[in-house]
Order: C-alpha cells, then sequence, then structure tokens
C-alpha cells in the first residue's frame, strides 16, 4: 500500500502545472461620504466648566471621584438614595444634633430623591449662585435703595469690598450699563431689570 501512495505522489509531482491566471486588478470600492471628524481639545485647566446641560460636565474627573466617594460616605444604607436616616447618620458621625424639621428642610432643596445626580446638582447649584432666586436678588439691591435710589459710588465700594469681591473691571462693565444722574445715583429698578431681565413691580 505504502508503494501505491509513492506511485501517486509521483504522478502529481510530474503533471505539469497550470498557470494561474493573472490576477484581476480589484476594483476599489466607490468612496464613502466624507464624516466630519470632531477634534476634541484637551484641557490642562481644572477649572470648573460651566457649559452644557450635563452636570458632570461641569466638575473634574478628580472633583467627580470625590464627590462620589463623600455620597457612598453618606448612603450608609447604600441603596443608592440619601434620605433622611442617611442625612441624620452623617451629622451623627461629625457631631451635629439636627432636628427633623432641618433633616426636611434640607430634603427639600432638591426636586426628586438624592441619587448620586442629584447631589451633584445640587452643589453646581450653590457653586454657580444658582441658589440666588429673584427675591434674593431684589432684596440685596433695595438695601442699597434710598427713595428709589441707589448711590451708585456706595454700591461700588460694597461690589469691590464685601463678600465674593469684584475687580474694578466687573463693577466698570456694569456701571456702563445703568444711567447715572449727576449725583452719581441710578434707579434701582433699573439695576434689577438689567441683572434679571425684567423690571419687578412691588
Amino acid at each position: 500500500m505504502a508503494d501505491k501512495e509513492k506511485k501517486t505522489k509521483k504522478k502529481k509531482k510530474e503533471e505539469p502545472k497550470e498557470e494561474a491566471p493573472p490576477p484581476k486588478e480589484p476594483t476599489p470600492p466607490p468612496p464613502e461620504p466624507e464624516k466630519p471628524v470632531s477634534v476634541k481639545k484637551k484641557s490642562s485647566s481644572k477649572k470648573v466648566k460651566r457649559s452644557g446641560s450635563n452636570v458632570f460636565s461641569m466638575f473634574t474627573q478628580t472633583q467627580v471621584a470625590e464627590f462620589k466617594e463623600g455620597f457612598a460616605l453618606m448612603d450608609h444604607d447604600k441603596d443608592g438614595i440619601i434620605g433622611k436616616n442617611d442625612l441624620s447618620q452623617t451629622f451623627d458621625q461629625v457631631g451635629k444634633l439636627v432636628n427633623e424639621k432641618e433633616l426636611d428642610a434640607m430634603l427639600e432643596e432638591a426636586p426628586g430623591p438624592i441619587n448620586f445626580t442629584q447631589l451633584l446638582s445640587l452643589f453646581a447649584a450653590r457653586m454657580s449662585g444658582g441658589s440666588d432666586d429673584d427675591a434674593t436678588v431684589i432684596n440685596a439691591f433695595k438695601a442699597f435703595d434710598e427713595g428709589g435710589m441707589i448711590n451708585g459710588k456706595a454700591l461700588r465700594h460694597a461690589l469691590q469690598s464685601w463678600g465674593d469681591k469684584f475687580e474694578k473691571k466687573e463693577v466698570d462693565e456694569i456701571y456702563d450699563n445703568l444711567d447715572l444722574d449727576d449725583k452719581g445715583y441710578f434707579e434701582t429698578d433699573e439695576i434689577i431689570q438689567l441683572l434679571l431681565g425684567s423690571s419687578e413691580d412691588e
């Protein structure tokens, strides 16, 4: 049997090989329409970003990680929601006594259950000044009101001296949009309208 295999192998070797036809050039596929290339720029700045509606885009990755760690420490029952019991236990851990009314007030700041995303939204609102409603802004300027007018010099001094201090350039930009009279006063409603976008009738 081995002899037969040898003979068939020899025959196969002796048979002249047919030359393969030359390879056809492949037809190139039709060009695909160009897709817009999006280039993402990496920012070396670690400042808080305040663009877009995504709350995660307002914080650096490090900040989000720190908030997540804090959330995990506050979520004592590990259900992914910070409730009244979670808040109470958190305050107990840091040695601060809070009553039921204070806990309810804290929970009412959120429009719904406080999951991680909602907690970030609350922090973002606080950091961007989003917690100041129109009434707070109006009352702040009413404190400088003198018969429907505000002393521009006194307000300028306050803006540059107390709280979150404004730079001279920032105050100048605001004052460029106000009509000051000869004594340096402007209408209270004018600045309220400028900041809130509508006049307030009280």
